[in-house]
């Protein structure tokens, strides 16, 4: 997951930077929407690559001064990303559902991220870390999203069709999975 999160997170940073990289999609988006756009990217690798070393434990356990540190970088990733990820949203390609989709994933994304802040604010460290679980499922939609593209392509899905499924399918499951079975599992293990 942490190699998968990091290699996302440096694609985004490529195609932030690097315009040859960028596809014709990313190209568009980045001459319509310039500052959301590159928010929006450098936002989600900020947050895909701290959020890799927060979910594991020993690292958490072993270092909870650098923990708290990396937590409040990728509050400000998510914050940026998300924000960013709406205001991209109600331009989306592929109509309302797509429009929907990000849109409730860049809100769910920010919430669920100020929620486990607010936890640990409170002393609360079993809510804060199933909220941040929750969080970072909804971060890792963006490889899940790169997973998503390349297998509609090749299994023949118009652009349009595929894109409005995969504005749903890149995190709605990641939640659902969270919530319903890893929650579950983990705090029978933890007591």
């Amino acid at each position: 997951m942490a190699l998968l999160a990091v290699g996302v997170a440096g694609y985004a940073i490529a195609i932030t930077f690097i315009p040859a990289l960028q596809s014709p999609f990313v190209k568009n988006m980045m001459s319509n929407t310039p500052v959301s756009a590159a928010g929006h990217f450098i936002g989600g690798a900020i947050a895909l690559t701290t959020g890799a070393f927060q979910v594991n434990s020993r690292l958490r356990n072993r270092y909870l001064h650098w923990h708290k540190i990396l937590g409040k970088i990728y509050l400000f990733g998510v914050v940026v990303g998300g924000l960013c990820a709406f205001i991209l949203s109600v331009q989306s390609f592929g109509g309302w559902a797509t429009h929907t989709g990000f849109g409730l994933l860049g809100i769910c994304w920010i919430g669920s991220t100020i929620m486990a802040y607010y936890h640990i604010r409170i002393g609360n460290i079993n809510n804060h870390r199933d909220w941040m679980f929750r969080s970072y499922a909804l971060t890792l939609g963006a490889v899940a999203l790169r997973f998503y593209l390349p297998a509609s392509q090749i299994a023949g899905i118009p652009f349009e069709t595929a894109y409005q499924a995969i504005a749903w399918l890149s995190w709605v499951p990641n939640i659902l999975f969270v919530d319903w079975f890893f929650l579950k599992w983990y705090h029978k293990q933890t007591g």
